[in-house]
């Protein structure tokens, strides 16, 4: 069988980081099979469209009108997409030489696997800690409380995941959607992502939702890809942890507010609350009731607000 890998991009202004994903793509394309490319550019301001178009015209580029956010970026360009496999790549992630052959005989020598997740490595080549567990309550808990670090390999710590080899190959119940190789067939059972996550979340959720459709979700070292990690929200610092706070308390309340016990469910919704308030300074601010509604509106508008103050 022929392979078709349908990469797909969601940009909002980071053109340089767009501009050098994209080439690292051409210097070392897909060669066990087809490649095409599709960038999902959510109305930004810093001509990255304009660069698309002009220096690599082989990649089909869609422009909203209006910053649609991530989660729909990428129904969007999942349902443009022609391949047997989808790549979510972020646009501050450069591939190396081989990794999306070595990615892709990775996944398809996993026979249960709805996806694969390479090395993540920083520029200076340290392996980052990209692979997390599902965010369940008692690993919430042992997060907040410090117990992941008193007990590594305990269910306190199965969200962080600290004592994970990340030189061997393994099991990774959500790796971070920086690079992550999804079969397109996976994709179609389990559904696309939840647009109540539109920037956080979605990727824990969908992998979450992989695993109860019957899929496992693994890692591989061999694949190797430099990530700048939070190149698109690292000019909205506060917006972005404030959105990532509610998105954690969405994701309690869709998964576990039926099945948990209340008294829990309640720490957690003050725990979470409390460290929004720290890292942000919105003191006296609610996330909402299992962190609300985010409508694209409001959050655009909040995201746009902070990145013309910086």
């Amino acid at each position: 069988m022929t392979h078709r890998i349908s990469v797909l991009l969601v940009h909002w202004n980071t053109v340089s980081d767009l501009r050098e994903c994209l080439q690292a793509l051409r210097d070392y394309p897909f060669t066990e099979g087809e490649q095409e490319i599709v960038v999902v550019d959510n109305a930004s301001t810093d001509g990255a469209a304009q660069m698309v178009r002009e220096s690599f015209p082989e990649a089909r580029l869609l422009e909203n009108a209006a910053n649609e956010l991530y989660a729909h970026g990428v129904n969007q360009a999942a349902m443009a997409a022609t391949g047997n496999l989808f790549l979510l790549l972020n646009p501050d992630a450069k591939i190396h030489a081989g990794t999306l052959d070595t990615l892709v005989a990775f996944l398809h020598s996993k026979t249960d696997a709805a996806a694969a997740a390479p090395r993540l490595v920083y520029e200076s080549g340290e392996t980052q800690s990209s692979v997390r567990g599902v965010p369940a309550p008692p690993a919430l808990l042992g997060e907040f409380f410090l117990l992941s670090r008193l007990f590594p390999r305990s269910r306190w710590a199965a969200w962080r995941l600290p004592a994970l080899d990340y030189d061997h190959e393994n099991e990774a119940p959500q790796p971070m959607a920086s690079c992550f190789l999804l079969r397109r067939e996976a994709w179609e059972k389990v559904g696309g992502m939840d647009e109540a996550f539109p920037l956080y979340f979605n990727d824990a959720d969908w992998c979450l939702r992989a695993y109860h459709a019957g899929y496992r979700i693994y890692y591989t070292p061999k694949a190797i890809v430099t990530h700048g990690y939070g190149g698109t929200t690292k000019t909205v610092r506060r917006a972005a942890v404030w959105e990532s706070r509610r998105a954690m308390l969405r994701f309690l309340g869709k998964h576990y507010r039926v099945n948990t016990p209340a008294f829990p469910l309640w720490v957690l919704t003050i725990l979470v609350t409390l460290d929004a308030w720290v890292r942000t300074g919105r003191w006296g601010q609610t996330l909402g009731k299992w962190g609300g509604d985010t409508t694209p509106d409001g959050l655009r508008r909040e995201l746009e607000r902070e990145r013309r103050s910086v």
